[in-house]
C-alpha cells in the first residue's frame, strides 16, 4: 500500500508538472488521512462490522439517495455522482461498495446455504440488499461502478457453495445481456449511418428512441472498443487513442519522470491523465519495467489477501476479504485494460494510484479490513 501510493503521488505530480498542478499535494494529504483510518480499522475487530452491517448499508443508501434527490447532489460533466457538504465534496458510491461487501458477507454468514430452495432464499435477501444501491448508482449514471458490484457479490456467493444451477442461470442471463448490448450498439451505428451523423453529432438523439437504458456517450465508448473506425478519433475516440500511444511509446525503460510528451503536452487530456489514465502516464515515463513493477505490486497485494482469506477464523472474515480481493481485481484489470485498448473506456480508477480523496480513503478502509481479519485470525 505504501509503495503503490508513493508511486501514485509521484506520477500524479509528473502528469501535472507542465501546468504546475497541485493535485499531488491533496493526494498526499488524503493518503495520510487514509493511512490513519486504515490503522484504526485494522486495530478494530472486524466482527463489529457484522454487528453493524445493516446500519452501514442504510447509511450508504441514504447518501446515494441524497445525491439524486436533494440539493446536496452535485453534477459534473452531466453525471450526478457527488455529495456537496460545502466544506467537502465526495462520492458516496465508494462507501456503497464497502457497504455492499459487508452486507453481502453478513447475509451469507447468517444464512444456511444448502439445497436449491435454501439458495433461493439467500438469493432473495441478497437481491433486495444489493439491487437498491445498484439501481441508485446506475441512475447517477455510473455504469462502471455499478458493474463492479456483481463481481464481488458473485465471488462471495461462489465461496459460499451456492447451488451450481444458480451460476449456470447467471451465465445465461449475462450472455443475454451482452447480446442485447451488442444489438443495441448495432442499431445505434445503423441510426448514425441512416441520418449521416457522427457519434458526436448524434449525441443524445438515439437514446430518445431506444428501449435500452444506455446513454449515447456510453454507446460511443462501447463503439470505440468494438469498432474504432466508426468513431471520430478527434472526439470520443481521442482518449483511447492517446492512451495507447502513451503506453506504446514508453519502450522498455520509459522516457523518464516528467519527460512523457503525451501527458506533458496535453495529448493525453490533463483532466484524466492524473486519475483514470494514470497507468498510461506510468507506462510512458517508466516503460515496460515500471509497468511490470506496478502490476507485480498489485499481484503481491491480491495474493497475500487471498492467503489471509484462508487464515480467517470464521466465514464472515473469509467472505469479507474475498469481496475486497474481487473489487480490487476488477478495478485493476478494467483500468489497465482500458488504457491499452482491451476494454471499453470506463470511469473506474486504479487503487492507490489514481487521484481521488474518497477513493483513496475507501481503499485504505478496505485494506484495513483485510489487515483486521489477519490480526484476529484463527491461529492468533
Amino acid at each position: 500500500m505504501l509503495l503503490l501510493s508513493s508511486i501514485g503521488i509521484l506520477f500524479i505530480h509528473s502528469a501535472q508538472s507542465y501546468i504546475h498542478g497541485g493535485q499531488w499535494k491533496s493526494q498526499l494529504a488524503w493518503f495520510f488521512i487514509g493511512s490513519t483510518i486504515y490503522t484504526a480499522v485494522s486495530l478494530t475487530n472486524y466482527s463489529n462490522f457484522l454487528k453493524y452491517s445493516h446500519w452501514l448499508w442504510l447509511a450508504a443508501v441514504v447518501m446515494l439517495a441524497l445525491v439524486l434527490w436533494s440539493p446536496l447532489g452535485k453534477s459534473i460533466y452531466g453525471a450526478k455522482r457527488w455529495l456537496d457538504l460545502g466544506f467537502y465534496t465526495f462520492q458516496p458510491v465508494e462507501i456503497a461498495k464497502l457497504a455492499g461487501i459487508v452486507i453481502s458477507a453478513s447475509i451469507l454468514t447468517r444464512s444456511e446455504v444448502g439445497d436449491f430452495r435454501d439458495s433461493l432464499q439467500v438469493l432473495a435477501k441478497m437481491a433486495l440488499a444489493i439491487s437498491i444501491p445498484f439501481l441508485l448508482i446506475l441512475a447517477q449514471p455510473d455504469l462502471g461502478s455499478s458493474l463492479v458490484i456483481p463481481f464481488f457479490v458473485f465471488a462471495q456467493l461462489y465461496a459460499s457453495n451456492l447451488s451450481k444451477r444458480f451460476f449456470t442461470t447467471a451465465l445465461v442471463v449475462f450472455g443475454v445481456l451482452l447480446g442485447a448490448i451488442l444489438i443495441d450498439n448495432h442499431n445505434y451505428v445503423k441510426f448514425l449511418e441512416e441520418n449521416n451523423l457522427t457519434p458526436s453529432q448524434g449525441q443524445g438523439q438515439y437514446q430518445e428512441t431506444s428501449w435500452f437504458p444506455l446513454k449515447d456517450y456510453q454507446r460511443n465508448r462501447i463503439l470505440n472498443f468494438v469498432n474504432p473506425s466508426k468513431v471520430d478519433s478527434q472526439d470520443s475516440g481521442w482518449n483511447r487513442e492517446q492512451s495507447v500511444i502513451s503506453v506504446a511509446s514508453g519502450g522498455l525503460f520509459g522516457k523518464g519522470v516528467r519527460q512523457g510528451s503525451q501527458a506533458q503536452l496535453g495529448y493525453l487530456p490533463r483532466s484524466v491523465a492524473h486519475n483514470d489514465f494514470i497507468f498510461s502516464v506510468i507506462a510512458e515515463e517508466a516503460g515496460f519495467i515500471g509497468s511490470a513493477v506496478v502490476i507485480s505490486l498489485f499481484g503481491i497485494l491480491l495474493a497475500n489477501s487471498l492467503r489471509i482469506a484462508g487464515q480467517a477464523k470464521d466465514r464472515f472474515g473469509t467472505l469479507l476479504v474475498l469481496g475486497v480481493v474481487a473489487l480490487f481485481s476488477v478495478h485493476i484489470f478494467v483500468n489497465i485494460a482500458m488504457t491499452i485498448g482491451l476494454m471499453p473506456i470506463t470511469g473506474l480508477p486504479l487503487p492507490f494510484l489514481s487521484h481521488g480523496g474518497t477513493f483513496m480513503v475507501s481503499c485504505c478502509i478496505l485494506l484495513g479490513l483485510v489487515q483486521s481479519v489477519y490480526r484476529y485470525r484463527k491461529d492468533f
